[in-house]
């Protein structure tokens, strides 16, 4: 997925149902056993079920990947190459499932090495999640763990401190002379 994401980079993603993805959605997914690959990938995106996804077609000096007829604006396509392996195609995606291309086309495996089965497309019920740059969830989980481990610690020290002063003999009562009465 570069240079969108270089390898080595941890990435956020967060748990969502495939119908929950649009058009332009990073996301983490369960690839068919024709991918022949045992992990989850992380592809983009391109196209949702009812969509005609076609590349390449000529707009101005550069080739366009098309969506519905329209050139997909892709700034982050490695090298602004939207094909990368000169490979033609024109898919109608069929509905519930998705059209995934990597960012570095010229070396993505993804929908377009698959035409043969069900168009390239990859079901929407094998999305694991949608990548995320919010940082926030992340950062949060860290701090919430680190004041329950301090509260934690205050807590044991408290415990260990009522302990102590539970088990420690009482002083003695030293009783006061009263005064005499009627006096």
């Amino acid at each position: 997925m570069r240079p969108t994401y270089a390898r080595g980079t941890g990435i956020v993603w967060e748990r969502v149902e495939g119908s929950e993805v649009r058009r332009g959605d990073v996301v983490v997914f369960t690839p068919p056993a024709s991918y022949g690959i045992g992990a989850p990938l992380v592809k983009r995106v391109v196209g949702v079920g009812g969509d005609r996804v076609r590349c390449c077609t000529a707009v101005g000096s550069r080739e366009r990947v098309t969506v519905n007829g329209k050139p997909v604006e892709e700034p982050y396509v490695y090298g602004g190459d939207a094909d990368g392996v000169h490979k033609a195609y024109d898919v109608t995606v069929p509905r519930g499932r998705l059209f995934l291309l990597g960012d570095y086309r010229a070396n993505s495996q993804d929908s377009r090495f698959h035409l043969d089965e069900q168009s390239g497309t990859v079901s929407a019920g094998a999305v694991l999640g949608r990548v995320t740059d919010d940082r926030t969830v992340p950062a949060l989980g860290v701090a919430a763990a680190l004041l329950g481990g301090v509260l934690a610690l205050v807590g044991v020290g408290l415990g260990i401190g009522f302990l102590v002063v539970r088990r420690r003999k009482a002083a003695p009562v030293m009783s006061w002379p009263a005064p005499p009465m009627g006096g």
